[in-house]
């Protein structure tokens, strides 16, 4: 078994590919079955953000979960295999656990130090437990890592580096706007990005603050808590009449905004200029909003260059730091469970032979009382387990330094131990997707 990522994110891809393979939560859970059921994947599941969609696997076979894997993206995708293994980026082992590690820091994303990601792994996971085709290999990382995303987070200022990609946009709509504090801000949507970028927004010092959602009880809550103002989602047209800057972050497949749209607003306005900021996956605002006279669009593939600069700097090493700390003792962890299986086998061993002498023992002793045949137990049992002692802290230490194998076999020669023994120790239980209630929870 082998921890294996492979995917694609705005570090290897572009944005219009990333929109191709995005996956809502449906979507996502489906591909995550589909793995699952693969004969070369024990575990599976599915991240898919505006900035990545990954699949974290425990593998049975390295080449073969590898194929499974680009064999179901590139369905997901439509691109033929060669345009999407050359993008494709493959983490594994050691490097998956420190790219899972990074990933829930804020340290991989394309505004670095954004919190989100946190939120939208724990779902990933939950949705994969939900499905039960996660088990212990990848509840463990992904427990561990969002620990460690917290950790980055609490521990240091990561957070101020790059602000958000809304603070980018408004950064960039005061050339064109002037002052915000006169300017009228509408928001559509009312979900997790929709809040940030109201909440930013207002934090920014903008006049006006309008809620467009779907559910207006959604847009209200969210209106109250920013000191905003809610609206259906069939008033729309008239709120962008009055909208200096429009924020779209629903990610719904197809367009929310389009051209005619725009030109009706602008048509309306008198030609004031107007900036459009789309922030989900896939689109919501036309591409084609950003030809017309007045307008201006600044989509993800836009605001990633414009924070593109702020991936260093003290927070950045610092948040570092922590992600390398954490990796490393993660890894020492696992190696000293892998050693488990040797040194259980050791004192399995060591109690066999016991038991036999102490068998031996009683026959040849018979006039001994239950008391003093129970002092020699305890004595003879004293005696293994300090002859015990030096070879399993042994043993631990080499595993955390990565040199158990050799030992594990000089110990196997050593002690006669049997070599199915160790085996059957190293075996962790089925993973039982149809009944483990423990991958659920």
């Amino acid at each position: 078994m082998s921890l294996l990522v492979l995917g694609l994110s705005h570090h290897n891809a572009p944005l219009d590919l990333l929109e191709r393979i995005s996956l809502d939560s449906e979507g996502r859970r489906r591909l995550a079955t589909e793995l699952a059921g693969s004969e070369h994947i024990a575990e599976s599941v599915v991240v898919s953000t505006c900035n990545r969609t990954e699949v974290y696997v425990e593998a049975v076979t390295f080449h073969g979960a590898v194929a499974a894997v680009t064999e179901a993206l590139e369905s997901v995708a439509d691109l033929p295999r060669a345009d999407l293994t050359d993008r494709l980026a493959v983490h594994f082992e050691d490097r998956a656990i420190a790219h899972a590690f990074r990933v829930a820091g804020g340290l991989d994303s394309m505004a670095v130090g954004e919190s989100q990601i946190r939120a939208q792994l724990r779902m990933a996971l939950h949705e994969a437990q939900e499905e039960r085709v996660v088990g212990p290999a990848l509840n463990t990382l992904f427990q561990r890592a969002l620990r460690v995303g917290k950790r980055v987070h609490t521990d240091t200022s990561i957070d101020t580096v790059s602000g958000s990609l809304v603070d980018a946009g408004l950064a960039a709509a005061r050339p064109i706007l002037g002052d915000l504090s006169e300017a009228s801000v509408v928001v559509v949507g009312a979900g997790a990005m929709a809040a940030l970028s109201a909440t930013t927004a207002r934090r920014a010092g903008v006049g006006r603050l309008v809620i467009a959602n779907r559910t207006l009880s959604r847009g209200a809550a969210l209106a109250a808590r920013v000191d905003g103002e809610a609206v259906r989602f069939s008033e729309l047209d008239e709120a962008l009449v009055g909208a200096d800057i429009v924020i779209a972050c629903i990610g719904a497949p197809g367009v929310i905004l389009t051209a005619d749209d725009a030109a009706r607003a602008q048509a309306l306005r008198g030609g004031r200029p107007q900036v459009y900021l789309d922030l989900a996956m896939p689109h919501d605002i036309d591409h084609a909003i950003a030809d017309l006279p007045g307008t201006t669009r600044l989509g993800l593939e836009h605001l990633g260059l414009l924070i593109a600069d702020s991936a260093s700097g003290p927070q950045v090493q610092a948040a570092t730091d922590i992600v390398t700390a954490e990796v490393a003792a993660y890894l020492t962890e696992r190696s000293v469970q892998a050693a488990a299986p040797t040194i259980a086998a050791l004192r399995a061993r060591a109690v066999e032979v016991l038991d036999s002498e102490l068998a031996r023992l009683q026959g040849r002793t018979p006039e001994l009382s239950d008391a003093e045949r129970r002092e020699v137990e305890i004595a003879m049992g004293r005696l293994v387990d300090k002859l015990l002692h030096g070879p399993t802290l042994r043993v631990k230490e080499l595993a955390a330094s990565g040199r158990i194998g050799a030992y594990a076999d000089a110990l196997a020669e050593l002690f006669a131990l049997d070599p199915e023994t160790v085996a059957t120790v190293s075996a962790p239980p089925p993973f039982d997707r149809a009944s483990d209630e423990g991958a659920a929870r």
